[in-house]
This record gives structure tokens, C-alpha cells and sequence, in this order.
């Protein structure tokens, strides 16, 4: 299945399913004006609460990824054209801001968190899709990698 939840991570399932539908949307999984599985559909497949599957297409619509449309179901949305392009920097700000502040708790510096991204943005390539996630650490194990965490003992 192209969606993946772990019911052991301390993100709420709602959040996951929101990050999932998103990420099959940035890697062309999921295109503009197809359809996701109904809400008893995706709870089914998942096997959790049709509630939790509700609450996150509510919010996947809020947020504009997704369009409802009655008695046919939801559907992947298009980028907003009427979302101004200060609105949508702003977004993006905030996004950034909340990026260094996990970065800083991870122990990485303004180099590593460059680095990082840089890597994702190349990985996007023409495509304009996101890549696979890194390893589940979500950091390299090599020391020496650029985006490899730091250790303060071993910087003197």
C-alpha cells in the first residue's frame, strides 16, 4: 500500500495519514484529480478508527491538498493559484523555522541542516518530486557524512 502508519510513533495516526497523503502527492504517487479511498476504505486497509481517517481528510481539505466533492468522494487537489505568493513564502517560512528548531534539538548546526537540504533538493531533480525518506535514523551512521549528527566530544 502506497500509505504507511506506525501506530507505535508518538505522531497522533491523523498527522501520519496528513504527512502520508502528502509526501504520495510530492513523489507523484498521487496526482492532481485522483481519488483517494473513501474514509471506511483507508480505515479498513490501515485497520484504525474510521474517525482517525475523517479527522485527517479534514484536515488535508483545510489545508487545500484536498477537495471533497458530494456523494463522489475526495480528491487529490491541485495547487492553489489563488494562494497569494507572500502567503505561500510565509508558509514556507514558518515550515523552515520549525525545520531548525528540530535541527538544533538534534544536535546539528547550520552546516548540517544546509547539507541535508541540499540533498533532498538534488534529489528532487527535474522531477519536482520529493525522494525516499533517509534510512529510518533519518541521518547517515558515517561520521564523516556532511549530514552526519555531530558528536561534542570529538570537537576540540
Amino acid at each position: 500500500m502506497w500509505l504507511q502508519i506506525d501506530p507505535l510513533a508518538p505522531e497522533p495516526l491523523f498527522r501520519q495519514i496528513c504527512q502520508g497523503v502528502k509526501a504520495a502527492v510530492a513523489r507523484g504517487r498521487l496526482k492532481e484529480g485522483d481519488r483517494l479511498p473513501s474514509v471506511r476504505e483507508l480505515a479498513r486497509e490501515l485497520a484504525i478508527n474510521p474517525n482517525t481517517v475523517a479527522k485527517a481528510y479534514g484536515e488535508l481539505e483545510h489545508e487545500g491538498v484536498i477537495v471533497r466533492r458530494q456523494g463522489a468522494g475526495c480528491f487529490v487537489h491541485g495547487a492553489d493559484p489563488e494562494r497569494s505568493a507572500e502567503a505561500r513564502r510565509l508558509h514556507l517560512q514558518r515550515l523552515t523555522e520549525r525545520l531548525a528548531i528540530e535541527a538544533f534539538h538534534l544536535g546539528l548546526d547550520h552546516a548540517d541542516l544546509r547539507a541535508a537540504l541540499e540533498h533532498t533538493l538534488e534529489a528532487l531533480g527535474s522531477a519536482n518530486h520529493v525522494p525516499a525518506p533517509l534510512p529510518s535514523t533519518n541521518l547517515p551512521l558515517d561520521p564523516h557524512h556532511p549530514v552526519a549528527p555531530r558528536d561534542p566530544r570529538r570537537e576540540s
